[in-house]
């Protein structure tokens, strides 16, 4: 066994499992830092503020399926990691976070930065481990690639005291996990699903963040078409398939089109694949079809019955359990399927035509946003990705056919927790771990002033993105639920805002103020230009804070 440090055993084991970027900052120069110095196969990723890394490392983890890592110092810095592992568990995004962690020797007196990190992590993560010793490290490590990246994928916090980073011992071997292990769904429950499927009329499928990681998006694809059943999708579970596909209907709860609104409840039979059923997707658990049987699918035991009770309850991995359902499938058939596949066909061509016209007229000022949102599709298309914020405006680009992921995995959206900001940062991972996508991020002008002194990371690592900042100069969603309660307006707008214009030139970026529908085109034109040219831009559009979808409307009545 050779003799190391146990930073050098953590880089070696960061090697073994293909890891390319470290998300954060250094804390003291003799940890992680120091080694990775001498590791070229590994680049740090220097961001402005813990919490941003946190989210790159989140986004990047979320974009590629691949687990990845970020790392904070001790105290203050770990606090600081705990936004952006939250919501990585919301996510079910496999991170893997490091921390030093006190000197063991000097535990309790009063060390400096001394402070209960895994009493902080462990609500927010799915271990949090402290080493206690240096021999210990490839075994943590592949415990944690593996919890990481195995059932349902979440973050894992590593604590490495400061004895046990800096010492040096002979280390063990590191062996790399086994990812994405695939569990089957019992026969007996898959044999029921099949027969409820053969004798529904207007059976229903939705799809969650765990459709997506279990990489079913063919099995999810050949099913829906053989069956001629429309399929909806969570925030999580967009990019399972392209959205120009024509039994694509949008999300579901609070992020409904027309679409959904209309057929969705009438439904007799739901599938639900890889999707935890929470508030915002299940209109605070209102929304199930009346009368409609209901088949869940699932990896993890704990989402099995947790809010809406199943039928069928099926336990096991879905791109393995849509296999099976599908081979069954194979076997029947019925006329009706080819007649209710070309009835939502038409149903979802007439909706995409009224949306073309709706935003074609949206020329008030301000800007209407849905406008904005339908433009960065026609100018950016596709090898596009997608990353989301979760703002009154920018959840424009939740409502799909305005705007419309057309490529596999070209989305990342937060979980239900949708941390203001982790867009704006997460982009940067995104970008770095897919150099050859087209990057958006589309945010509120809150959630922008949170995470933008993260902008400068993108340009130092060369990776060029698009902000666009739907600008309402308030707090929007908050600003609405005031309107509703009788204009009692307080602590919402923005009376003083930077000029994002004067932001971007400071941070090398292209920048443009967009306040006239007719310019809209244009300027995300000269924003996709700069990105081919290497330059990131920031495009501020003034819009209207009350123009809302019908689905946000609808929400807002339960």
């Amino acid at each position: 066994m050779p003799i190391m440090t146990g930073w050098q055993a953590v880089v070696k084991a960061l090697k073994a499992e293909d890891i390319q970027f470290v998300y954060g900052l250094p804390g003291s120069p003799k940890d992680l830092y120091d080694v990775l110095y001498d590791e070229p196969s590994i680049k740090a990723i220097q961001a402005r503020h813990e919490a941003a890394g946190g989210f790159m490392a989140m986004a990047h983890a979320l974009s590629t399926g691949k687990p990845s890592v970020c790392f904070a110092s001790p105290g203050p810095g770990c606090a600081n990691l705990t936004p952006a592992l939250l919501e990585s568990l919301a996510t079910c995004a496999p991170v893997v976070a490091f921390c030093p962690g006190t000197d063991g020797r000097l535990e309790g007196k009063g060390a400096f930065q001394e402070t209960d990190q895994i009493g902080i992590m462990t609500p927010v993560t799915k271990w949090a481990a402290r080493v206690p010793y240096l021999e210990k490290i490839p075994w943590v490590l592949h415990r944690a690639f593996s919890l990481a990246t195995n059932g349902q994928p979440g973050p894992i916090f590593i604590e490495i005291p400061v004895e046990v980073g800096r010492s040096q011992a002979d280390i063990p071997d590191y062996i790399p996990a086994i990812r994405s292990l695939r569990t089957a769904g019992d026969p007996k429950q898959i044999n029921q699903a099949v027969n409820l499927l053969k004798h529904s009329e207007n059976p229903f499928i939705v799809a969650g963040g765990g459709a997506r990681s279990s990489g079913a998006h063919d099995e999810l694809k050949s099913l829906v078409e053989r069956l001629g059943m429309p399929v909806m999708t969570t925030p999580s579970g967009r990019g399972i398939i392209e959205e120009d596909h024509p039994l694509y209907f949008g999300q579901v709860g609070l992020y409904r089109n027309q679409l959904g609104l209309q057929v969705f409840p009438k439904a007799d039979l739901l599938i639900t694949v890889g999707s935890r059923n929470e508030e915002f997707q299940t209109g605070i658990w209102k929304l199930f079809p009346k009368n409609a049987k209901f088949i869940q699918i699932d990896i993890e035991s704990f989402e099995i019955s947790r809010n809406w009770i199943p039928d069928v309850p099926i336990l096991g991995d879905a791109k393995t359990v849509l296999a099976s359902i599908l081979e069954n499938i194979k076997i029947l058939d019925s006329p009706e399927w080819e007649r209710r596949k070309k009835n939502y066909s038409k149903m979802k061509q007439n909706y995409e035509a009224q949306v073309f016209e709706e935003c074609q007229k949206s020329n008030q000022v301000p800007i209407k946003s849905k406008r904005v949102v339908y433009e960065i599709n026609q100018v950016f298309g596709r090898n596009t990705i997608m990353v989301h914020e979760n703002g009154s405006q920018d959840l424009w680009t939740y409502y799909s056919p305005y705007y419309r992921v057309l490529d596999r995995n070209g989305n990342v959206a937060p979980g239900e927790q949708t941390c203001m900001g982790s867009g704006v940062s997460g982009a940067v991972g995104v970008k770095l771990a897919n150099p050859k996508k087209k990057v958006v991020c589309v945010t509120g002008d809150g959630a922008f002033q949170m995470y933008n002194q993260d902008v400068p990371t993108a340009v130092q690592h060369h990776a060029p993105i698009t902000w666009v900042i739907l600008n309402s100069f308030s707090l929007g969603w908050t600003k609405l639920g005031q309107k509703d309660l009788g204009e009692r307006y307080i602590a919402t707008d923005f009376t003083v805002q930077p000029d994002f214009v004067q932001m971007a030139h400071s941070y090398r970026c292209y920048g443009e103020r967009i306040e006239k529908p007719e310019d809209i085109h244009d300027a995300l034109k000269r924003a996709l230009k700069a990105n081919e040219s290497g330059q990131s831009a920031i495009l501020d559009f003034i819009v209207d804070y009350e123009d809302v979808a019908e689905g946000f409307k609808a929400y807002k009545k339960l």
